[in-house]
């Protein structure tokens, strides 16, 4: 379905990126596989990757700092020769009541989380569009859709995603380059592990599926989205959530 194409995907080292990176290599793409800190859980996602008979490479890069992520875009280049698909999937959480959220956690949610997908379409933009059928695939939240109390930052910066999309989808149109937004709600990542019990109950309770997600399920609509069967949607946002945000 992909053979062929190299995707980019950010914060692919585990969670929702690493089932994104791994469904797309079992589909046939290359993989760069971006991360950021610790190196081993790269690592294994490159031997898994290898394992479908593609080529994948790992690189360490903080995508919210514009000139290291353009230093990187560029030996991504240079290594695949192209770039046809780009997944922005980084993203953290520093979760607080607004009234004390503090100025650092809410510019740190915004860096990484809408100006990183900026930082990496920006840089990348040149290539994607020379490959004619390019795809770009943005990882927003149900929580940028419908807010989420004690999430100002994070549900503010999946926002800003939507809206960032709907704009590239726009620019990139005439040179047949999509660009969509998955929207998530409750998935069994790392993210999701550390928060109360409680929590995870009630979201059982709520959601119409009566569970959470799994990453896999994320990854199947972004291959989807990359191959040619998404190839007359552009700009649109992908609830994957169970039903929770209709």
């Amino acid at each position: 379905m992909l053979k062929g194409k190299t995707a980019v995907i950010t914060g692919a080292a585990t969670g929702i990126g690493k089932a994104i990176a791994l469904r797309m290599a079992e589909n046939g793409a290359n993989i760069a596989i971006i991360y950021i800190g610790n190196e081993s859980p790269a690592l294994e996602v490159k031997k898994q990757a290898e394992s479908f008979g593609i080529k994948a490479e790992i690189y360490e890069c903080d995508v919210s700092d514009f000139t290291i992520s353009k230093m990187i875009c560029e030996k991504i280049v240079a290594d695949f020769g192209s770039i046809d698909i780009l997944v922005n999937n980084a993203g953290i959480t520093k979760d607080g009541l607004m009234l004390r959220m503090s100025e650092d956690d809410f510019d740190a949610v915004i860096r990484v989380n809408l100006k990183g997908v900026f930082n990496m379409t920006r840089h990348f933009s040149r290539s994607i569009m020379r490959s004619g059928v390019g795809r770009i695939i943005n990882i927003s939240s149900v929580s940028g859709i419908m807010g989420n109390a004690g999430q100002a930052n994070y549900a503010a910066s999946k926002a800003g995603v939507i809206g960032l999309t709907k704009t590239t989808a726009k620019e990139f149109a005439g040179k047949n380059v999509t660009c969509n937004a998955i929207a998530p709600g409750f998935v069994i990542t790392d993210m999701t592990a550390d928060l109360p019990q409680a929590v995870k109950d009630h979201a059982d309770k709520t959601i119409p599926l009566k569970r959470m997600g799994t990453p896999e399920e994320i990854a199947n609509v972004a291959v989807f989205l990359a191959s040619d069967m998404s190839s007359y949607i552009t700009g649109e946002v992908i609830k994957v959530d169970g039903g929770m945000c209709m």
